[in-house]
């Protein structure tokens, strides 16, 4: 199934109980609202498949994998009631990876900012490529990862998530990142990586499902109170986007 649009698409194939998700927008592959909506409603549906065992998600082209929150909509929002609401739309996204009755495995085939990260950190499971940088860049336009941090902490800890955020201009490395807990695998590059997420997804479609989603069960223990403090977050950042400094700090960003 297909849904498109110029705020961003999403296509889902199925194959050999293997679900494959696949995001896309024009400008990097950022993230708009109704994108957002649209992916954790594509998980939402997917977790009550019995056809379903895995799923894979991933974005579109061969260059960056996530540019993070669509900085026009952010800019065009002008009452916290907006601001508020653009960033529960990645709290509502975390959220629905969280109780996806399936695993979760990211494909990361290049550079990610801000808020893709979050997505990364909320798979059970990453494959990455040397070329995926990663990068916190909240701190430098006057917000912060509030809403994505429990998942960043969750997968890297708080010492690799401080050292990302408050480094907000640098870029850390794949190698980084892996050693670092977000990527579970770095390949070479997207053929090889492609190769060996098929070998492993194939596997994992093959074992008992119920048991694959009690693991996920587990694993996920103790993030119980992430379907209220991911929306205190996105009011926190929603109030900070408002702010002068932040309109005039992502005016310059976008130049």
């Amino acid at each position: 199934m297909e849904s498109q649009s110029l705020k961003g698409s999403i296509q889902t194939t199925i194959e050999n109980k293997i679900a494959t998700i696949e995001f896309e927008h024009p400008a990097s592959n950022s993230l708009t609202q109704e994108l957002l909506h649209k992916v954790a409603s594509e998980l939402t549906i997917l977790s009550t498949n019995p056809a379903i065992s895995v799923v894979i998600l991933k974005s579109s082209g061969t260059g960056v994998f996530c540019a993070g929150a669509s900085f026009d909509e952010l800019l065009a929002v002008s009452n916290l009631d907006q601001a508020t609401k653009f960033f529960s739309g990645f709290a509502h996204l975390l959220n629905a990876m969280r109780t996806c009755s399936k695993v979760i495995i990211g494909r990361v085939h290049g550079k990610a900012v801000g808020g893709g990260l979050g997505i990364i950190a909320a798979c059970d499971y990453v494959f990455a490529t040397m070329d995926s940088s990663i990068k916190l860049s909240e701190l430098s336009i006057g917000i912060g990862p509030f809403v994505i941090e429990p998942a960043l902490s969750r997968k890297m800890g708080k010492a690799a998530t401080a050292a990302l955020t408050l480094a907000s201009n640098e870029w850390k490395d794949s190698e980084w990142a892996k050693s670092s807990g977000l990527f579970t695998k770095v390949f070479a590059g997207q053929v090889t990586l492609d190769k060996e997420l098929v070998q492993f997804s194939t596997k994992l479609a093959t074992y008992n499902p119920e048991a694959v989603s009690e693991i996920k069960k587990i694993l996920w223990e103790g993030t119980e109170n992430w379907e209220t403090l991911l929306y205190e977050r996105a009011a926190i950042s929603g109030k900070l986007a408002l702010s002068e400094y932040t309109k005039r700090a992502l005016q310059e960003f976008k130049k």
